[in-house]
C-alpha cells in the first residue's frame, strides 16, 4: 500500500506514535492512532502541518462489537472517526481512534476546534462515549432522562422492540424538575459586573426559529451577552433507521433529513452508495440528476429569500416568491411525479427516464424567471431598511467560519471562492460552465448576496442541461443497480429472480466504507456509510451543514440586540431537521 504523503509527515513528527493506514473505497486517507494521541496529532495537522487541515469536518463514533469484516483494522469496541478538511490541498483525511469497555472515553478536542463541542456532545449522547476535558458534556439530541444511547447496537431500533410508554406520577415530577432552567448546567455564567442573570427564551414555538428551536438568551437591556441553544426537538433517529433500511429503501429516508434540498439529499447518499459498490452512472442520468438539484436549489433559495425579507418586516416578497417556487415544484411533479419529495433517484441512475416533453416548462420557466430575481433585487436587496438590518450583523471572519466548520454560501461570503461542484466536481458538474459567487464582508447582507447570485448561476447550469441533456441509458447496468434495469429481467429465470431479491431484499454492498459531499443548499452536505457486506448499512453517519452553522449562532450573536438575533437566524438559512435528523 502506498503510504499518503500526510502520513510521512505525521510519523517524521511523531516518532514513538503508532500509525495505521486502513484502505477504503472513497480512498481518502485513513490513519489510524492510539486515542491518547489524539490531541497532539490534531492539534499538528490543524496548526503546524504545511497545508493545514484547519476544518473539524465531521466527526462521529462507530461502534463495532458486532461488526464482523474488519480486515486489516486493530480490535476496538468503538471507533472515534475525526474527518478533517485541508482547504490548501483540497484533501480530506480521516483519523480513527480505537476505544473499549463499557464506559469508553477519550481526550475532547474543544481546545482545538471550537465546532468539537457539539460533535462530542452528539457522541456522548448516541454512544456514551466521554470526552475528557468537554466543557459541558450533557446530551444534544435525546432528552436529558433517556436511558440508553442510542446509535449502540445493542440499544432497540424499533419502538415496538421497546416497553410501552408510560409516566408514572414520580416520574412526571421528576421530568417536570428537569424542564427547570439552571443556567449553570448549560454551561452559562455571570458576566460583566452584574451577579444576576437575565434571560430571555426564544421560541421553542416563536416564527423566527422556523422550526422548533429553542434561544435561551443572556441579556444586558437589549443586548445579547450570550446565548445557549436547545436542540433535538425534530430528532428521528434518521441514522438508526438506516441500520434496519436496505440500500435501497433508505434513499426516501434521506430527503426528509432537509426538506427543502428535496433531490439534493438523495444524491448525496447514493453518490456514497454508488462509490462503495463502484458503480458508474451514465452521463444522462447525471445530467438530469443535476438539472433537478438546481431546481431545488432555486426553490430552497426562494424560501430562504422570502422568509427573511418577511423576518426583517417586508410582506409581499414572500408571496411573489413562493408563488415562483410553485412554478419549480410543478416542473418537478411533471417530470417526476412528486413535488418536495420525488424520490426519484435510484442506486445507478433515475426511477425513469425524462418523459416526453419535459423540455417545454423548464424552457418557459427560464424565460419568465430572470426578470423576477431583478424585480427582487429592487424591492429587497437594494432596499434600505433590509440593509439597516442586515450590513455588519451576525458578521464573522474567514478564519473563524473555518474554525466552526462552516461551508457553502456562509463561507463564500468571507471571500473564499469555494464550492464543491468546482473543486470536486461529481455527477458531470465539470462540464458546466457557471461561477462561483462571493462576497467580502462575511455578515448576514453578504450571505444574501450570495444566495441571490447563486440562484443566476442555477439557472445557467439548467439552461446548459436544458441544450445539452445526452441520449442513452437513464440507469447503469451494473448488477448492484436497484432496481435493475427491466428488460434484462425478460431474458431467463435467473435475470427475473436477481430482480426479485433485488427489489425485496435490496443488493447485497461489499464492505467497506465510503464518504461522499456535495453543495447542498445550504453548505456542504455528506454521507459517511460502512458496509458489512449486507443488505443495509452497518453504520450510516449524515454530515448537515446545519448543524455546525445552527452552533456558532450564539458565537455571531454576542454584542448584538434581540432583533439582530432574527436576521441572523434568517441569513443563516438552516432546517432544524437537518441539525436534529
Amino acid at each position: 500500500m502506498i503510504q499518503p504523503a500526510v502520513v510521512e509527515e505525521l510519523k517524521r513528527n511523531f516518532e514513538s506514535v503508532s500509525f495505521l493506514v486502513q484502505e477504503t473505497r472513497d480512498e481518502f486517507p485513513t490513519v489510524w492512532i492510539p486515542a491518547e494521541s489524539l490531541g497532539p496529532v490534531l492539534s499538528f495537522l490543524k496548526e503546524k502541518i504545511n497545508g493545514p487541515y484547519r476544518m473539524l469536518y465531521d466527526m462521529t463514533a462507530v461502534d463495532e462489537r458486532e461488526r464482523t469484516r474488519r480486515e486489516g483494522q486493530p480490535e476496538s469496541d468503538y471507533t472515534l472517526v475525526y474527518h478533517l478538511l485541508s482547504l490548501e490541498r483540497n484533501e480530506d483525511l480521516r483519523l480513527k481512534a480505537g476505544l473499549t469497555g463499557d464506559r469508553p472515553s477519550a481526550p475532547s478536542v474543544t481546545g482545538i476546534w471550537a465546532s468539537a463541542n457539539w460533535y462530542e456532545r452528539e457522541i456522548f449522547d448516541m454512544f456514551g462515549i466521554r470526552f475528557e476535558g468537554h466543557p459541558n458534556l450533557r446530551r444534544i439530541l435525546m432528552p436529558h432522562s433517556w436511558p440508553g444511547h442510542p446509535l449502540r447496537k445493542d440499544h432497540p431500533a424499533r419502538a415496538t422492540n421497546m416497553e410501552p410508554f408510560g409516566l408514572p406520577e414520580e416520574r412526571q415530577e421528576e421530568e417536570q424538575r428537569g424542564l427547570r432552567f439552571v443556567p449553570e448546567e448549560w454551561g452559562m455564567r455571570p458576566r460583566g459586573d452584574r451577579d444576576e442573570f437575565m434571560f430571555l427564551n426564544v421560541g421553542p414555538q416563536h416564527p423566527s426559529t422556523h422550526g422548533i428551536l429553542r434561544i435561551i438568551l443572556q441579556l444586558d437591556g437589549e443586548e445579547i451577552q450570550d446565548a445557549v441553544c436547545d436542540i433535538g426537538f425534530h430528532h428521528r433517529g434518521a441514522e438508526k433507521m438506516a441500520e434496519r433500511q436496505s440500500w435501497h429503501t433508505y434513499i426516501p429516508y434521506t430527503d426528509r433529513i432537509e426538506y427543502l434540498g428535496g433531490a439534493m439529499n438523495n444524491l448525496a447518499y447514493l453518490l456514497a452508495v454508488e462509490k462503495l459498490a463502484g458503480i458508474e452512472v451514465p452521463e444522462r442520468a447525471q445530467v438530469a440528476r443535476v438539472m433537478l438539484c438546481e431546481l431545488f436549489r432555486l426553490s430552497s433559495h426562494l424560501v430562504w429569500y422570502g422568509t427573511l425579507a418577511q423576518d426583517l418586516g417586508q410582506l409581499s416578497p414572500v408571496f411573489y416568491m413562493f408563488t415562483d417556487r410553485e412554478h419549480i415544484l410543478d416542473i418537478v411533479a411533471a417530470i417526476t411525479g412528486g413535488r418536495m419529495h420525488p424520490n426519484w433517484f435510484r442506486i445507478g441512475g433515475l426511477a425513469q427516464d425524462l418523459p416526453r416533453g419535459w423540455e417545454d416548462p423548464v424552457r418557459d420557466f427560464l424565460r419568465y424567471f430572470p426578470a423576477r430575481l431583478k424585480d427582487y433585487d429592487r424591492m429587497v436587496l437594494k432596499n434600505r431598511i433590509f440593509k439597516a438590518r442586515t450590513v455588519g450583523i451576525g458578521s464573522y471572519t474567514l478564519d473563524e467560519a473555518i474554525d466552526w466548520g462552516v461551508t457553502g454560501p456562509g463561507l463564500r461570503a468571507c471571500g473564499l471562492e469555494w464550492d464543491f461542484r468546482k473543486k470536486r466536481p461529481y455527477s458531470g458538474y465539470d462540464r458546466f460552465d457557471f461561477a462561483i459567487p462571493t462576497a467580502q464582508s462575511g455578515d448576514c447582507y453578504g450571505r444574501s448576496v450570495v444566495r441571490v447570485e447563486e440562484m443566476r448561476q442555477s439557472l445557467r447550469i439548467i439552461e446548459q442541461c436544458l441544450e445539452n441533456m445526452p441520449p442513452g441509458d437513464y440507469k447503469s447496468r451494473h448488477p448492484l443497480a436497484t432496481p435493475p434495469v427491466k428488460e434484462s429481467t425478460m431474458r431467463d429465470i435467473e435475470t427475473l429472480i436477481d430482480h426479485f431479491l433485488g427489489v425485496s431484499w435490496g443488493p447485497v454492498m461489499p464492505a467497506g466504507e465510503a464518504f461522499h459531499g456535495i453543495e447542498a443548499t445550504k453548505g456542504n452536505n455528506g454521507y459517511y456509510l460502512i458496509s458489512d457486506g449486507g443488505i443495509s448499512a452497518y453504520r450510516l453517519r449524515v454530515r448537515t451543514p446545519s448543524f455546525p452553522h445552527i452552533q456558532m449562532v450564539p458565537y455571531i450573536s454576542r454584542g448584538h440586540t434581540v432583533s439582530d438575533l432574527v436576521a441572523i437566524l434568517g441569513a443563516v438559512d438552516y432546517v432544524l431537521s437537518d441539525v436534529d435528523r
